[in-house]
């Protein structure tokens, strides 16, 4: 089959889009709505988001019942559509909970749960999909496309919907989350429509149904297999290195250099900006270098991690340089090389999604989607609880947020010396997959 030109590329980063987009709105909005409009306490939407990483850890099986049915195409379909009904549910959930708080909650709890599964269901195989379908030097640029459309899609929803939901009703909320849910599924139904094709192998296994065992077989066979193991311990530890500064910064800019919420909310959009730029020249340098050099994304994979750390320590730096230190650019550059890395990263994923035991690409990013969605599920909190921590040690914000930077960035060290010992050609792995499967790789593989 013929690899995916730009417009292909770019239609399937548009179901991302659509994905984020109603991710953001249930999240983000409703978050706000829970704790602000409704008076709740905050760990009560808090629990809820828990509740939707922790479902990422059924991507495995997601994935497993793509491998076997044979289709990435009604998985991605079905679990946009399974997410879009769970952004209902949650905006119809919170409308019911002043009158009937305890029901409420109860439909917002399965709401949430209807969340995570849909996001892992389609995020999964639409990954195994691109992996497929995608010329492999422009796996980088892929992955580029993908994520910037998702934060497209952040960016745009939470900006329509912003003006929608003014002034605030039970009522604005539903009929913006149902317009939001059916949009994303009708330009998800678009986007994938015929890409995929009829087979994507040649003697691929007529659709059916995996049994428990069968998925328990099928986890321990990919498991068995060091590289993938070792790729999934690596995407765990970088990305919660990548996601425990999330919560940190824009405080440790407050307390450290005084500066106001407005000032550190504008700090937040410069890394922002620096991240987006850093997946953009990757991208684009990955995809030339690409051409040349087959599976240089591990080079960029591991420059994007030491340079994370070596930003990080900067941000350490310069809370104890303290006022005249250029905290923007230091900001900036730390933006700039977690883009780069989060790039090399999600493109690595999909390179080397294929090698191993055939027929596990979904299981086997399954896998790799779940530790990274835990990762970020407990990043986050595990920063701030280690920033609690230093300050009970010492007595100045900046050394205590300075041993925390520095420990993140031990972290990326750590993860940049995994991926370095990573060889997906040796340990068995070329034997395991058969040689069938390579003339269904794009030229060039």
């Amino acid at each position: 089959m013929t690899p995916l030109g730009w417009i292909g590329i770019v239609r399937l980063g548009l179901v991302q889009a659509a994905l984020g987009a109603v991710v953001v709105l249930t999240t983000s909005t409703m978050n706000r709505v829970m704790v602000v409009e409704l008076a709740l306490p905050a760990m009560v939407p808090g629990a809820l988001v828990a509740l939707h990483y922790a479902m990422q850890l059924l991507r495995p099986r997601l994935g497993h019942g793509s491998d076997v049915g044979g289709r990435r195409t009604p998985w991605i379909v079905g679990g946009m559509a399974l997410l879009a009904a769970g952004g209902v549910g949650a905006a119809t959930a919170i409308a019911m909970i002043p009158a009937a708080p305890f029901v409420g909650l109860a439909l917002a709890t399965l709401a949430f749960l209807a969340i995570g599964v849909g996001v892992g269901a389609s995020g999964t195989s639409l990954l195994v999909l691109m992996a497929k379908r995608v010329a492999p030097h422009r796996r980088p640029a892929a992955a580029t496309v993908t994520w910037v459309l998702m934060i497209l899609g952040f960016i745009v929803t939470a900006a329509i919907t912003g003006r929608l939901l003014d002034p605030y009703s039970p009522d604005r909320l539903i009929a913006i989350a149902t317009g939001v849910g059916i949009a994303a599924v009708l330009v998800t139904i678009v986007a994938i429509w015929g890409i995929e094709g009829h087979a994507t192998d040649a003697d691929a296994p007529a659709p059916r149904q995996a049994s428990a065992s069968e998925f328990r077989s099928a986890l321990a066979e990919v498991w068995a297999e060091p590289a993938s193991r070792g790729f999934a311990i690596f995407v765990f530890v970088s990305m919660l290195a990548y996601s425990a500064q999330d919560l940190i910064l824009e405080p440790w800019a407050g307390l450290v250099f005084a500066m106001t919420p407005g000032e550190t909310t504008r700090l937040s959009g410069v890394q922002h900006f620096g991240v987006l730029l850093g997946m953009i020249v990757v991208g684009f340098a990955g995809t030339v270098v690409g051409r040349r050099r087959p599976g240089a994304l591990r080079g960029w994979m591991i420059g994007g991690c030491v340079a994370s750390a070596g930003s990080l320590a900067l941000v350490g730096i310069g809370g104890l340089y303290g006022p005249g230190w250029p905290v923007r650019e230091t900001v900036f550059l730390l933006g700039l090389c977690n883009g780069a890395y989060a790039v090399a990263a999600i493109g690595s994923m999909m390179e080397r999604v294929g090698q191993g035991q055939a027929r596990r690409e979904g299981l086997r990013m399954g896998i790799w989607g779940a530790a990274q969605a835990v990762a970020f599920g407990i990043g986050g909190f595990l920063g701030t609880m280690a920033v609690d921590a230093a300050r009970l040690v010492f007595a100045d914000p900046a050394t205590a947020y300075a041993s925390v930077f520095v420990g993140e960035g031990l972290m990326f060290v750590a993860a940049a010396l995994m991926a370095s010992r990573l060889d997906f050609t040796r340990l068995g792995l070329a034997r395991a997959v058969p040689r069938e499967t390579a003339t269904h790789e794009p030229a060039g593989a």
